[in-house]
């Protein structure tokens, strides 16, 4: 099954923008950040270039994480408003171009979701099965969890019944059976519902953990299928309640090597995820920021699977809303990237990652900081990012594990960085302190100052707009005589550009060959004023400041400047 040729492949030029509801804007003083807040500051992401919004969970929760233990799929957790504010919203972004996605969590329900409170009643319970459960001691599977410091395993003895239930991450998150054909019509109602009122898809958190079958114990009374059989389902489903209506996506969360990562776009078919966040290029990227080199990152992006075809697409991210982990590296890789920007315990979260902003992994050194950003934009993909990058909000360590990153987002320099009016005490996280604090680091500060991170971002998504071969072309990466330089070479119908990073502190002067270029052909900088022509060997030579970046465009002979 393949998409038309007249889809509507919007997301694969898209500027997506994270936020999570309740750290973004508080619009009637309780402390807590809500939808009307957001809709209130929905012409600032425009402003900033922001094309697609998506919401972390904002459904009803007790929110032991972060909002991902959901009690209710259906609801709007009455702290944030309701399915009215919600509709606004919507209405508000769709006007201004702002496409907008909503996660969808189908690896596990809160504890206090009704089916798990009907499930464990009794096990004759008609939903005893939307879950999974065993009746023997599952034994140690400590090194299985994902929250290794709160959490001494996967299965959890319910003391009710005497069988144990499975969850990958924390106990009060049991992990849904998604073998069962009742949980997967649950799961596709209420992406239908969600459809409905107007979002333009799905992140879809935990993907792997979501399909496998290696934990279903006791439901031999299912058919169990190729496990991908059920993404395949849930796009051919997304497919048709989105006709009409543009394309809808999911933007998938697989923290897997390429090689494996191609089985969830659904390798050459692509008919599975229609995006997948480049876990493995990310963490390569800050390997090849640690040590100033670009050859990590190089590597990781030769090893991106050349089996895609025109449909699916990788997120590029550098930070998000969990820990920037690592677990893909090499333990000596890992200790290298943790002692470079994570050199306190407190800066690490579970051995694995960092709960740290890019700013104070920096140092606060705004060449490094806009280098990456140029960075992030230039690769080949879409770039996301996370409420606050584009102000340089930095972490606060004093809360508790990856929440440090998800302090209230930094409006001014006034009472509780502008986010409410209401006490600090009653704020639901505190505002960060320090050398990022909302004194020195704000978007209306930022807004008034033409050199700031904020402009800079902005000018980065407005030229990433204006540059199709970033969303669709194919990277060519490209030898130079500096080992600190990352060349790639991005092209597509015909037109080319080259872009340059210098990962290293140091000044450069970059030599390097293009193949296929005429000789003569200018070289415009589409970030400065500058510019250079190609050598009779189709080669140049670029100086780049330490952490400097250029994007230029190839011009032939045939081609116009922009005027």
């Amino acid at each position: 099954m393949r998409m038309t040729e007249t889809a509507d492949l919007w997301y694969k030029t898209a500027i997506i923008y994270c936020v999570d509801v309740e750290t973004f804007l508080d619009s009637d003083s309780d402390g807590i950040g809500d939808l009307r807040g957001l809709a209130q500051r929905i012409d600032y992401l425009a402003e900033v270039g922001v094309s697609c919004l998506w919401l972390m969970p904002f459904y009803p929760s007790p929110r032991r994480d972060s909002g991902y233990d959901i009690a209710d799929m259906y609801g709007v957790d009455s702290r944030f408003g309701d399915h009215g504010d919600f509709v606004e919203l919507i209405r508000l972004a769709h006007d201004r171009g702002i496409r907008v996605i909503v996660d969808l969590v189908i690896n596990h329900t809160s504890d206090q979701h009704p089916w798990f409170r009907a499930s464990r009643r009794s096990t004759e319970s008609p939903y005893r099965d939307y879950y999974v459960w065993r009746d023997d001691d599952p034994g140690d599977t400590s090194d299985q969890t994902m929250f290794p410091d709160e959490e001494d395993g996967i299965w959890t003895l319910d003391e009710k019944t005497g069988q144990w239930y499975l969850h990958h991450f924390l106990h009060t998150q049991p992990d849904l059976n998604t073998a069962n054909p009742q949980v997967r019509d649950e799961i596709a109602k209420m992406m239908g519902f969600w459809l409905q009122l107007g979002v333009d898809g799905f992140r879809v958190d935990a993907v792997p953990f979501a399909i496998s079958q290696e934990n279903l114990v006791g439901v031999d009374e299912h058919e169990l299928r190729e496990p991908h059989d059920y993404l395949r389902a849930l796009r051919r489903f997304l497919q048709r309640r989105a006709a009409g209506q543009g394309s809808a996506i999911m933007l998938g969360e697989v923290n897997l090597p390429h090689d494996e990562q191609l089985d969830f776009f659904g390798g050459k078919e692509g008919d599975q995820l229609t995006m997948q966040f480049d876990f493995f290029t990310n963490q390569r990227m800050f390997l090849a920021l640690a040590r100033h080199r670009a050859a990590p990152l190089a590597e990781a992006l030769r090893s991106r699977p050349r089996e895609l075809g025109a449909e699916p697409q990788y997120a590029n991210f550098l930070r998000n809303h969990d820990e920037l982990n690592l677990d893909l590296l090499e333990e000596s890789e890992q200790t290298e990237v943790l002692d470079a920007f994570a050199p306190e315990e407190r800066m690490r979260f579970a051995g694995r990652g960092l709960r740290r902003r890019l700013p104070g992994m920096f140092e606060g050194d705004p060449r490094r900081l806009k280098m990456a950003y140029s960075l992030l934009f230039s690769l080949p993909g879409t770039p996301v990012l996370f409420y606050g990058e584009e102000i340089g909000m930095g972490e606060n360590l004093d809360v508790p594990g990856r929440e440090a990153v998800r302090t209230p987002m930094q409006w001014t320099s006034g009472k509780n960085a502008g986010f409410s009016t209401a006490k600090p005490s009653r704020l639901s996280r505190p505002v960060t302190q320090g050398a990022f604090s909302p004194e020195h680091v704000n978007a209306a500060d930022a807004r008034r100052d033409q050199e700031s991170l904020l402009h800079h971002i902005t000018r980065l998504a407005k030229c990433c707009r204006e540059s199709p071969e970033l969303g669709w072309g194919e990277c060519t990466l490209i030898d130079s005589d500096s080992p600190e330089v990352l060349v790639h070479q991005m092209g597509w119908r015909g037109k080319s550009m080259v872009m340059l990073h210098n990962l290293g502190p140091e000044p450069a002067v970059v030599s390097f060959v293009l193949q296929n270029q005429e000789p003569g052909a200018e070289l415009m900088d589409l970030l400065s004023e500058q510019s250079c022509e190609l050598d009779r060997d189709r080669g140049a030579r670029m100086p780049l400041d330490g952490y400097g970046y250029r994007w230029l465009r190839i011009l032939g002979h045939g081609d116009h400047r922009l005027v």
